[in-house]
């Protein structure tokens, strides 16, 4: 004889495989952000310096 087929009742979640996604997808858009705020500083270096700093590199040389 078969033994009874116990009911699924509950949901099984696998709470260290939960974590380990969680951080997994925290890094991707950490590193998306980054890859982001690099790209535009390689295509506009200028934008974050502010204008006083600037202006006072330039009457110095």
């Amino acid at each position: 004889m078969d033994p009874p087929a116990l009911p699924i009742t509950r949901f099984d979640v696998d709470v260290d495989l939960g974590f380990a996604l969680f951080f997994f997808f925290l890094l991707c858009f950490f590193l998306l952000v980054t890859i982001v705020r690099c790209a535009q500083m390689v295509l506009d270096p200028y934008s974050s310096v502010t204008t006083t700093t600037y202006q006072e590199e330039q009457s110095e040389e």
